[in-house]
């Protein structure tokens, strides 16, 4: 059983994701739990990893829609 990813890897992982094109600009990001599912995390560390992703920029929060892919970002 591989050792889950710490938070700083889980946030290289996601900007990787969304370099690589598997989460566009301005799609919507998979749901809190079901990213916790996929890196086998807890939802308080996915919220913790979207949360640092929106302070930089890469995500945005559309509340009752859900956390999307920034339209442009600069990193």
């Amino acid at each position: 059983m591989p050792i889950p990813p710490t938070m700083n890897e889980l946030i290289k992982d996601l900007l990787r994701r969304i370099d690589e094109g598997e989460f566009r600009p301005g799609s919507q990001i998979p749901s809190t739990q079901q990213l916790s599912d996929h890196y086998d995390v807890s939802v308080s560390t996915i919220h913790r990893a979207v949360a640092t992703l929106r302070e930089q920029g890469v995500l945005v929060g559309r509340p009752g829609r859900g956390v999307f892919v920034a339209e442009s970002t600069q990193r």
